[in-house]
């Protein structure tokens, strides 16, 4: 089933054919480092959650006592494999579905008791757009804007074309919707959402179906969206997507919230590898393993390796480049690459990112 909500009175859109060996840690009050997290102000956050549950019949817990700060103005990345529960949170934020337990506010208010309020204030994309197969693209378009009570009919075809050539659907927008490629249709949604001026942009795994320039494109226009002052989340599975255009994320595994924070902070957060580049691997490794580096990988000129954790007291970089050259290693580079979300996904939960999962 396909879903799209936006910000219309009605809020939604017609719709066709409708353990292990991590802590997934209960205190969200802190990082992924165990340190106390600088968090919005009410405020400030647009979207917030409570110990936001949803369990399906059978017992099936999709979502687990989430807590969740999004401040105002950010490109907030909702990180997470398939199945991770981030579709249900989102579905639970805009009132779609009734959580099990907790709650949740957006731009301030209760919901799902003030979505007349709210969802006309909020653009939002969720599963792929609800289209109508039978009628242009354009015309998709006009329908959406004409069933919104706060537009103004007469600036209609204004609105429409504007949107239309802001995601790269000018040249196919008298095309019929069902003729439209599953990107096509990703960009018809998001033109939908962006009928009307924002304070928040919910957009649920916008790039899915999308060539590389594509990506690329909706990236572009995320990041002007955000300099316009709209507040954008962005739901993906896609580690990088999330680095390139996200200021802050959370980062969620099997229904529940592993950690979040800014972007940068989480990366720096986690342990970065040591690179070494000599053509006297072995005994750069030799020297390295003497400071305490682990998980020794040597290639064709190159070692690296991870530092040591922070509790155990990091090596102090100068002296190990310094040991390098006293031990005779003839040392051609050397730096610490930076971690990646990925690194960080896989320090918490120790599992790999099985997007497929």
């Amino acid at each position: 089933m396909t879903e799209t909500a936006w910000g219309a009175a009605g809020g939604r859109t017609p719709r066709p054919g409708q353990d292990h060996r991590c802590d997934l840690r209960r205190d969200h009050g802190r990082d992924h480092m165990g340190e106390p997290m600088t968090q919005p102000s009410a405020g400030d956050r647009v979207i917030e959650t409570r110990g936001l549950t949803k369990t399906y019949r059978g017992g099936q817990l999709a979502v687990d006592r989430l807590d969740l700060a999004v401040p105002r103005g950010s490109v907030f990345g909702f990180l997470g494999p398939n199945g991770s529960g981030k579709t249900t949170t989102i579905r639970m934020l805009l009132g779609l579905i009734e959580p099990s337990a907790g709650g949740a506010r957006l731009l301030g208010e209760p919901m799902p008791r003030a979505a007349r309020r709210v969802l006309p204030r909020v653009g939002a994309l969720i599963e792929g757009p609800a289209l109508y197969g039978f009628l242009s693209g354009r015309d998709n378009l006009v329908r959406y804007d004409a069933a919104d009570p706060a537009t103004d009919p007469r600036t209609r075809a204004q609105r429409v074309d504007h949107v239309l050539e802001r995601v790269g659907l000018a040249a196919a927008a008298r095309k019929k919707a069902r003729a439209y490629s599953l990107g096509m249709k990703q960009r018809l949604g998001l033109a939908a959402a962006l009928l009307q001026p924002r304070e928040l942009l919910v957009l649920d795994e916008p790039t899915n179906g999308l060539d590389p320039q594509g990506m690329r494109e909706i990236r572009t226009l995320v990041r002007e969206l955000a300099g316009d002052g709209t507040t954008v989340f962005l739901s993906s599975h896609l580690l990088d997507e999330i680095e390139q255009v996200c200021t802050h994320a959370a980062v969620m595994a099997r229904g529940r919230l592993v950690t979040q924070g800014t972007v940068a902070a989480l990366s720096a957060g986690t342990r970065g590898r040591l690179v070494v580049g000599t053509p006297d691997t072995a005994d750069a490794a030799r020297v390295l393993k003497e400071y305490g580096v682990t998980d020794l990988v040597v290639a064709e000129e190159r070692v690296t390796g991870d530092l040591p954790a922070p509790a155990g007291g990091p090596p102090d970089l100068a002296e190990v480049n310094a040991a390098l050259v006293r031990a005779g290693v003839r040392v051609r580079a050397f730096g610490v690459e930076r971690a990646s979300l990925e690194d960080v996904f896989v320090e918490l939960t120790g599992e790999g990112f099985d997007v497929a999962g």
